[in-house]
């Protein structure tokens, strides 16, 4: 497939120029070649000043030199300078006399060296040069947390989302899709689980919560669990399945159909009965597991002062308890809820879960004043 910009064509460096200053055309900019261009000319000046008098060069140039070129080298040019910079200090050494400083200091060296190959070798991985692989990943966290925003609602209803990341980390495999129809009589929300947690099941959750988007809306309720169950069979991943609940609710009526793929059961509050409830209706399959697989959906109302609680497993789970101990741990702080008011409840719920910060947790909570 060829992809077509409107942006101006970029201009091919000249082929006298160093193929460390060649701009690629695929990560490159004016900046880093900049910084490149800059970078070769103090190691030039160092081996220049190595050359005519090797007093005068402290140790001390050679680390900041060895981060920048960490951060804007290939690892191929990278060990190029690192052991020109090695060389350097072992032949000053000699000349200058082996002390118990100049031994640190060269060790000190070596390990910034081996951090920032390291380093580089991640950002050739990734075809980023500098600080831009950073920037990447921060755009990549922010459109995830996008996608969780819950649209507006009319009077009368609210919803609230709380997505928290294993051990704080900055990508979740659990995340949060909704959206409203265009005449705003129709919510959907989906709450998914992706296979493992943190920065390992980012990437999918990114690559799911778009395709997911895209569906959300688009297909009937009834077909949407199956419409996402193709996709991840689709894609052939490693650990390829997730857990799924998916709810569309008619905010006029109060009406809504819910469907479960392998995700823990949705809870409801009765403001007529004052108690939470446990929807136990059968789950169907975990998604990107069978093809074919077949999802029922059940019909409930949410009614005046009722609530619809969504969570992940990792809200529940713990490793030496039994599921049900920590349903029932959730119930009793979604009955404090009831009389505090059901505002702030999602984040609360997240807080209070068993598993603390060794998994992912998200809750989702919609209720009608």
């Amino acid at each position: 497939m060829t992809w077509t910009s409107s942006a101006a064509p970029r201009r091919r460096a000249p082929r006298w120029v160093p193929d460390a200053l060649r701009a690629d055309a695929s990560r490159s900019s004016s900046a880093p070649v900049t910084v490149r261009a800059v970078l070769l000319a103090v190691v030039g000046l160092v081996l220049f000043g190595v050359i005519l008098t090797w007093s005068w060069i402290p140790f001390s140039l050679y680390a900041p030199l060895a981060v920048i070129a960490g951060l804007y080298l290939t690892p191929r040019r990278l060990a190029l300078v690192s052991l020109t910079f090695l060389a350097e200090m072992v032949v000053i050494s000699y000349f200058r006399g082996w002390g118990p400083a100049t031994v640190v200091t060269l060790l000190s060296l070596g390990i910034v060296v081996f951090l920032m190959t390291n380093s580089s070798r991640s950002r050739a991985r990734l075809g980023v040069q500098g600080n831009r692989g950073e920037s990447m990943f921060v755009d990549l966290r922010d459109r995830l947390r996008a996608f969780g925003e819950l649209p507006d609602l009319p009077g009368g209803w609210h919803a609230e989302s709380a997505v928290e990341s294993a051990y704080g980390q900055s990508f979740s495999g659990d995340f949060v899709v909704a959206t409203r129809s265009p005449d705003g009589r129709w919510l959907e929300v989906v709450l998914v689980d992706v296979s493992g947690k943190g920065v390992q099941a980012g990437t999918r959750s990114l690559l799911l919560s778009g395709a997911l988007g895209g569906l959300l809306g688009e297909q009937e309720p009834d077909r949407f669990l199956v419409a996402a169950n193709n996709y991840l069979l689709r894609q052939n991943w490693d650990e390829g399945f997730a857990t799924a609940v998916h709810v569309s609710i008619d905010l006029a009526t109060g009406e809504y159909t819910i469907g479960n793929a392998g995700h823990p059961p949705a809870v409801q509050f009765s403001n007529g009965s004052g108690r939470w409830e446990v929807l136990g209706e059968a789950a169907g399959p975990l998604l990107g597991v069978i093809d074919g697989a077949k999802y029922l959906r059940s019909s409930r109302r949410l009614g005046r002062g009722d609530a619809l609680v969504l969570y992940t497993d990792g809200v529940v789970e713990s490793r030496f308890r039994d599921l049900t101990v920590g349903v029932d741990r959730m119930l009793g702080a979604a009955e404090r809820l009831v009389r505090g008011g059901f505002a702030g409840g999602a984040a609360r719920l997240c807080a209070s879960a068993r598993a603390g910060e060794t998994d992912d947790r998200a809750v989702v909570m919609i209720w009608r004043d």
